[in-house]
């Protein structure tokens, strides 16, 4: 059962005066985990807008999650970039990133509650269109979504960039309600073996769904953080990088607006 509570605005603040760009921190609950998100949206809009969900990577909620939260809202989106690990939890290396993120990802029960209690957070703003939902993800939140999808979530799309596409709950023929797009690093050794099944699971769940692959990427192509070395397994690529936002732009203009 999902149990989600709003406790309090932490911060609320314009990025300059002159900007429209509004944020906010937020608590909420998952059971007894206490989680921190975060709002992004422009308020030169007025009214109700569609929401986009934004998962966080291995890493866990930080600053990659938060700007590409107030990316979408200079879009027109409110973005909402949600917390999967619990609030608090931070992490300083790669090891103890993963080690964080096995309990979740090693749970799909578990990822799918989390990152369902944190879409009614969404819904319930009152600048929300609660209509139009949409989530992304990246990384482990490409998975994330991805499960939303496969657990029938009453979702207009889901984007994945480089996500792992591997589950022991595929999804069943007619479950999947999103529209699905997967933004995936060609070269990404991490992930390719699971892209025939995962293909395959989706044509038998007759689901709506894209597959972009960018030639020359590998995993975390969208990240700087992660280097310009692709012989390590993850590495920026600046083109793949602005042609899959590209991509999940055009695929919001169709299923969101």
């Amino acid at each position: 059962m999902l149990r989600l509570l709003a406790l309090c605005a932490l911060t609320l603040c314009a990025v300059s005066s002159q900007a429209a760009l509004k944020t906010q921190e937020v608590e909420y609950k998952d059971e007894e985990t206490v989680l921190q998100g975060y709002f992004a949206w422009d308020d030169s809009y007025k009214g109700k807008r569609p929401g986009v969900l934004v998962v966080h990577d291995l890493w866990g909620h930080g600053p990659y999650a938060r700007r590409r939260a107030e990316e979408l809202a200079k879009l027109g989106y409110l973005a909402f970039a949600n917390d999967m690990y619990g609030k608090g939890k931070s992490v300083k290396s790669h090891a103890e990133a993963r080690a964080v993120m096995a309990p979740v990802r090693g749970d799909r029960a578990l990822m799918r509650r989390r990152a369902m209690v944190a879409v009614e957070v969404l819904r319930k703003n009152p600048l929300a269109d609660p209509a139009k939902t949409a989530a992304i993800g990246y990384c482990f939140g490409g998975t994330t979504v991805l499960e939303l999808a496969r657990m029938g979530a009453d979702l207009k799309g889901v984007a994945s960039f480089h996500g792992g596409l591997d589950t022991p709950t595929p999804a069943q023929p007619g479950a999947v309600k999103a529209k699905v797009l997967v933004l995936h690093g060609a070269d990404d050794g991490h992930v390719n073996p699971s892209v025939p099944a995962f293909q395959e699971e989706l044509r038998a769940a007759k689901a709506d769904w894209q597959f972009v692959s960018y030639g020359g990427a590998v995993h975390s192509f969208t990240v700087k953080e992660a280097g310009d070395d692709p012989s390590k397994g993850s590495a920026y690529n600046a083109e793949a990088d602005r042609r899959s936002w590209a991509a999940m732009k055009a695929f919001f203009e169709e299923v969101l607006r």
